[in-house]
């Protein structure tokens, strides 16, 4: 089992390296490859379960879409092959057709999907709860991003939305997911806040048999979280 985190001495915004260190917890023999961003990516020349990356700064969001872009099509290639990649917050937008700043200049993506782009609003950040449902999964979680996303994900969406806000403000589908990539907002640690979701994306790449580290603790604080959100 190898796990790559690109680029933690830079896309570690919120606290969200937190689901690897809770991933490292959960699954103590698998290999965790810590990619610096001078380096080249372990997945280019080798098979890895599960590809992530966290949110970062705008200004190196920009240098990690020139990095990757180098990296294109092994990238689709991997999704068709149903390799697991979890980017989080505005990790997502790397792999979208571009991001409008407000002045109306526009930074091209890798372009996979290709019918989303983002809107930056640098002055107006949105923050908000979130509540919602992967497949038959209750969500729980946090939004804080200067960017909402546009297009049409209805057919790529990675949970329903039932208090927040989907890629904007007047979507109820939120994130993105083709094959076994999802891209999302969420953040809190995703994983360390979502017990269930955690079983399940352990599945997802490749574990035989799931487990949760703190399992009573994380179970517990999980419904205490659901049900103060659902009330807000």
């Amino acid at each position: 089992m190898k796990i790559e985190v690109l680029f933690p001495d830079f896309c570690n915004l919120f606290g969200d390296l937190g689901n690897i260190k809770y991933l490292k917890q959960c699954l103590p023999e698998a290999e965790f490859i810590e990619t610096k961003f001078d380096e080249e990516p372990r997945f280019v020349k080798e098979d890895v379960n599960l590809i992530y990356m966290g949110p970062t700064t705008e200004a190196m969001q920009e240098k990690v879409i020139k990095k990757l872009g180098a990296y294109k099509k092994r990238i689709e290639e991997l999704i068709k092959k149903n390799v697991t990649f979890l980017m989080v917050g505005n990790a997502v937008e790397v792999f979208i057709d571009y991001i409008e700043n407000e002045d109306g200049t526009k930074i091209k993506g890798l372009n996979i999907f290709k019918d989303i782009y983002a809107k930056r609003y640098l002055m107006d950040r949105h923050n908000s709860f979130f509540v919602g449902k992967y497949e038959d999964i209750k969500l729980v979680g946090f939004k804080s991003q200067f960017t909402l996303l546009y297009g049409d994900n209805s057919k790529e969406y990675f949970a329903e939305v039932e208090k927040g806000i989907g890629l904007n403000k007047e979507s109820k589908l939120e994130g993105l997911r083709r094959n076994n990539f999802i891209g999302t907002y969420l953040i809190g640690p995703l994983l360390v806040l979502n017990p269930d979701f955690t079983l399940e994306f352990e599945k997802m790449i490749g574990v035989k048999e799931p487990k949760l580290a703190f399992e009573d603790e994380v179970r517990k604080c999980y419904e205490i979280r659901l049900k103060e959100l659902s009330n807000k």
